[in-house]
């Protein structure tokens, strides 16, 4: 069996590209990593991505003149590569309807909080501010809507009386990296999550 090829998008510290990158290191994922697509140059995941060797891709928005322009340039450097996913790991930007046709089925996010509830990007501090009792981290594939594709898998955890903000979201990248690892080695093992 071949390889899955994968590109792995991120907007900051790329910590669960470092947990992608570092399980791929030890065969528990049978991918390769093509590319790291960033929109924040001078992000903390740029540095991880060349500690592996991976090649990048690198903007910011103002450098194009509209959204549009930005996607094609992505897509065509990525078209090329014949990804079978892309990975969506703290990547902030909503992806285009346009984007979304020309990969279907391939791209993944991880959002930090169980959908179908909390969409967005503030996902961890809507829960915690309503008062949940139980929080998470979904894993789903990707389409038109925000924060809506089918659900791949889901981890969540109790939400203790003394939790704080900050002790939820060390709860909740404790879960989130293992999980995004487990389903892509899965996925990538052609098997179904």
């Amino acid at each position: 069996m071949s390889k899955k090829r994968l590109a792995i998008f991120a907007s900051g510290n790329g910590g669960n590209l470092q947990a992608i990158l570092e399980a791929i290191q030890r065969n528990e994922i049978e991918a390769e990593v093509k590319i790291v697509v960033c929109d924040h140059p001078g992000a903390y995941c740029i540095k991880r991505a060349e500690q592996f060797h991976i090649p990048t891709l690198v903007f910011s928005s103002k450098d194009f003149a509209s959204k549009r322009d930005e996607e094609d340039w992505i897509i065509k450097h990525l078209l090329p590569l014949q990804l079978d996913y892309l990975c969506l790991a703290g990547y902030m930007r909503i992806l285009s309807k346009k984007f979304v046709h020309t990969f279907p089925n391939q791209i993944i996010n991880i959002h930090p909080a169980l959908l179908p509830a909390f969409k967005g990007a503030h996902g961890i501090l809507d829960a915690f501010q309503y008062g949940v009792k139980v929080m998470g981290v979904t894993i789903h594939y990707v389409d038109e809507e925000v924060d809506h594709g089918k659900i791949i898998a889901q981890d969540c955890f109790h939400v203790e009386e003394n939790d704080t903000l900050e002790t939820v979201e060390e709860k909740i990248h404790a879960i989130e990296h293992p999980l995004y690892v487990q389903v892509l080695k899965k996925l990538c093992h052609d098997e179904s999550c």
